[in-house]
């Protein structure tokens, strides 16, 4: 899909952090990748979520594994990304437009019911970054941190999700992902997250908060042009979306990894609950119409 060409981008809402380090830890949401890869693994083995020391020895593990990755040029992002021609010429303008079209549709949507929406800045890293929710990596994926209110995203990612996921990719499924880590923000807003830790499992509160993310993100995609950043999607640029919804699906990732799906340890949901609750918010166009917090899913 493509972006208005005059359309006016807004660089100051993501944080160019590649190449950088800074500390700390506490629990992301929304995050796959790796991390989730070997969290599964874990469970399917022993039966269990791992204790806060058993995680933080997983934590380890994923730095271990992945490394802390080389310098990387500093940010120009103000410089480069200006337009909606930027966004359809360059990978990290286009996630820049992406980032702008999904708050412009947030700050709406909560205008017209009266609240204030509070933004969120983007941090693009490489290799790892400390954040308040622990480390970042490519391989832990896209999640976003309530401790310090930042998503965070390796751009790498998205090669992983085509290479190692098996989605179709495309434009959409990036934005896909933004909206979806968004969603998250829009939880953590509405104080949705408070608590959020809760039973893993088909059911469990883990996979409705996420299922809910993907609702929130098929509404954004419902008025994506009302945003006036986007032109207007198709029918192949839906279909790209639900392709990476499901390919990030618990029962999916768990049948390439281990050979076995183990519903009582999933976190995010099926791929057919991830392209299910898309599709609702899309159809709808109307976040109301998310609630997986109550009821079947």
């Amino acid at each position: 899909m493509s972006f208005n060409p005059n359309a006016r981008l807004d660089p100051s809402q993501v944080e160019d952090q590649r190449g950088r380090g800074i500390g700390g830890r506490g629990v992301a949401v929304g995050g796959g990748g790796l991390g989730l890869i070997i969290v599964l693994l874990y469970a399917v083995l022993t039966g269990s979520v791992p204790s806060t020391s058993e995680a933080g020895a997983l934590d380890q593990l994923i730095n271990q594994t992945v490394g802390q990755g080389g310098p990387a040029p500093s940010s120009a992002l103000a410089a480069e990304c200006q337009t909606g021609t930027d966004a359809n010429q360059k990978d990290d303008c286009r996630i820049v437009g992406y980032v702008n079209s999904v708050q412009a549709f947030w700050s709406d949507a909560f205008a017209r019911s009266g609240q204030t929406y509070t933004p969120a800045k983007t941090r693009f890293f490489t290799g790892s970054l400390g954040t308040g929710c622990g480390t970042a990596t490519t391989e832990v994926g896209p999640f976003y941190c309530p401790n310090d209110g930042y998503v965070y995203i390796d751009l790498g990612f998205f090669d992983e999700l085509r290479t190692r996921f098996g989605a179709q990719g495309g434009s959409l499924a990036q934005g896909y992902v933004i909206a979806h880590e968004y969603g998250h923000h829009v939880q953590d807003v509405l104080g949705v997250l408070r608590g959020s830790a809760g039973a893993q499992g088909a059911s469990g509160r883990s996979v409705r908060i996420e299922l809910q993310a993907d609702c929130y993100a098929g509404a954004w995609a419902a008025h994506a042009v009302d945003t006036k950043y986007l032109q207007p999607l198709t029918d192949a640029n839906i279909a790209d979306a639900l392709d990476a919804a499901s390919a990030v699906g618990d029962d999916r990732i768990q049948a390439e990894t281990t050979g076995q799906v183990n519903p009582e340890t999933w976190t995010h949901g099926s791929s057919e609950q991830r392209r299910h609750w898309f599709s609702t918010g899309y159809s709808s166009g109307n976040p109301a119409e998310c609630d997986t917090l109550s009821g079947a899913i």
